[in-house]
């Protein structure tokens, strides 16, 4: 797993091309196996936690990105499911608010930044201001920038600075303790086309789905050359990206656990150690209690 794993780290990112990573690869692995290491990994994930959280040293960012119906929510749900909520926060972004909107666009989601000792969960993020934005540069024009007037304004300058935006923000962040891990979750256009239909023949699951994901899959190519290129400015050794195979839902979910915990191991987390002074005072505690009659 750990050489799939290293596969899977974005680490020449100049040479990354998202046509040379298998939507449906899933190595030698099973479904039918899943379930069990899933299990495994969520015991595992649980202690890594308590850790992390007993620390109070660092915090974790995971942030999720991915074309319509890549299967971001249930990834989060499956591999976050043994996670105590205490020391969890889940932030799904959706379009920015007018009160969003008069602050620059790294504003929301820094307010959204896990405290130390937490893990945060970011469904879409920052990344969306180099995605959807770029595809829709029209959307730049919602931000009222003084030096944009005109969709020719947001031009590769334009660009080129807000990656800079993005590189320095995460250098920041990971400057003051957090550890950064940020996955693309690479699921296939014709996967993506199965899992539509399948939204629009199930009842149940009408509310997931919008005619407006049918004009963006008429982008599909913009989106991912966007992909590329954000990836590609953007993944650096503090704050990588991962592409994860997403045409088979259960390996997507096998590939995130053992990322996080693998991050999380790398962290060599351990309990704070007590003064001489607190153990002293410890070991009274105990025998005051024993004492009780």
């Amino acid at each position: 797993m750990e050489n799939i794993i290293k596969e899977f780290r974005i680490s020449n990112a100049r040479e990354f091309k998202i046509k040379d990573h298998d939507p449906k690869f899933t190595d030698k692995f099973k479904k039918e196996d899943s379930v069990e290491m899933l299990t495994a990994f969520k015991l595992e994930m649980e202690s890594l936690q308590e850790k992390l959280y007993a620390a109070n040293k660092h915090s974790l960012l995971i942030i999720f990105q991915a074309m319509d119906a890549a299967g971001k929510d249930s990834a989060i749900k499956h591999t976050m499911s043994g996670l105590n909520p205490q020391g969890c926060q889940v932030y799904s972004f959706k379009q920015p608010s007018a009160e969003e909107l008069d602050h620059d666009f790294l504003w929301r989601h820094s307010k959204a930044l896990p405290e130390r000792g937490r893990i945060g969960i970011h469904n879409r993020s920052h990344y969306e201001n180099v995605l959807v934005c770029k595809v829709h540069p029209e959307f730049v024009l919602n931000e009222r920038i003084a030096s944009i007037s005109s969709i020719k304004d947001v031009d590769d300058n334009f660009w080129k600075n807000r990656y800079e935006s993005i590189r320095s923000f995460e250098k920041h962040i990971s400057d003051n303790g957090s550890v950064i891990i940020k996955f693309f979750l690479n699921v296939s256009k014709e996967e993506q086309k199965e899992r539509f239909l399948e939204r629009i023949d199930d009842p149940m699951k009408h509310w997931k789905f919008s005619s407006a994901d049918i004009d963006e899959r008429e982008k599909w190519t913009d989106y991912m050359d966007s992909y590329e290129q954000a990836i590609a400015e953007t993944s650096v050794d503090h704050a990588p990206w991962y592409i994860i195979p997403a045409d088979k839902k259960w390996f997507t979910r096998i590939a995130v656990s053992r990322i996080i915990i693998d991050t999380l191991t790398a962290m060599k987390l351990a309990p704070p150690e007590l003064t001489s002074d607190e153990k002293a005072k410890l070991n009274e505690c105990k025998v005051r209690l024993l004492e009780e009659k």
